[in-house]
């Protein structure tokens, strides 16, 4: 409205918080709304301070905090939130005369400079190139054909046929790195924490699928190089669900190649012939939690 202060909302997006400004007269109408009516996030943090002589409310959060969320794009990080106006009777009445608003907020950082407020001094190596090896870190995770020659055009598969999955990492001059697929769990929905959910890789390493009754599903050994790690999964559906789609979502990650796997970096197997738990590399012993479930 004609009355409305020119920026009810103003948000300042500092390097690890966000700080928002709220005017009290929200709708313009000269009405102020009640500061306890305001609240930030889904997690309704409530404002630090208050200014009587310029009718504002001041919420102060980390990026992170109030229950923000966070989405990546190939050059920016976004942190989302909202602003929520929620009125309450005053008093004894039992109506308002306010309608509830909801403002979303967004602050947007980009993902490869200097996002430092403090001016990088002539003798510092560039906060940029100091991050470089780690922004060249490009994982991917792919279907791949039979002979793991090329990957596969079609993503369809009849039940009994087999996922064979290429996980992958270019380092782009980094040291070398060994690739580990931490935890794999296919769904229904893109929501990898949606129900119902199957996880058959788990426990950092562990590739459970391979330890049900009648399954070949098996990390290949050896791998092509240690960049990449291959893993054959049998062909399944959710039972009881009639659609024909299903969502996988893997946790890949890396350690330094001359770094010995460890019961958090593992790839292990179930050997049904021995009825155990076999690593693409190391000893036998890093899989032993494979059985218990006491993984660290």
């Amino acid at each position: 409205q004609a009355m409305a202060p020119l920026h009810p909302v103003a948000v300042q997006c500092q390097e690890a918080q966000l700080v928002v400004t709220v005017h009290r007269d929200l709708f313009g109408t000269g009405r102020l709304v009640r500061a306890a009516d305001l609240s930030l996030g889904p997690a309704s943090c409530l404002p630090v301070a208050q200014n009587p002589t310029q009718d504002t409310v001041t919420f102060v959060a980390g990026l992170h905090e109030c229950g923000s969320t966070l989405q990546m794009t190939p050059d920016s990080l976004i942190y989302k939130t909202s602003l929520s106006y929620k009125p309450t009777p005053s008093g004894n009445l039992v109506i308002v005369r306010t309608n509830p608003v909801v403002v979303p907020i967004e602050c947007h950082y980009p993902r490869k400079s200097n996002v430092s407020s403090n001016a990088v001094q002539p003798t510092w190596a560039p906060f940029r190139s100091t991050l470089s090896a780690e922004e060249r870190l490009k994982f991917s995770l792919r279907l791949m054909d039979d002979d793991w020659s090329t990957e596969r055009l079609s993503h369809g598969f009849q039940l009994g046929e087999s996922l064979h999955l290429q996980a992958d990492v270019a380092s782009e001059g980094h040291v070398p790195l060994r690739l580990f697929v931490d935890h794999c769990v296919a769904t229904l929905s893109p929501d990898k924490d949606s129900s119902p959910r199957y996880a058959f890789i788990d426990r950092s390493g562990c590739l459970v699928d391979g330890r049900a009754d009648d399954t070949t599903s098996t990390f290949i050994s050896p791998r092509p190089r240690q960049e990449t790690l291959q893993f054959v999964v049998d062909a399944f559906k959710f039972a009881g669900d009639d659609r024909n789609l299903i969502y996988i979502t893997c946790h890949l990650k890396v350690s330094l190649a001359d770094q010995a796997p460890n019961p958090w970096n593992k790839a292990c197997s179930f050997n049904k012939a021995s009825s155990l738990w076999a690593p693409v590399e190391g000893t036998g012993d890093i899989c032993s939690c494979c059985e218990t479930g006491n993984c660290p």
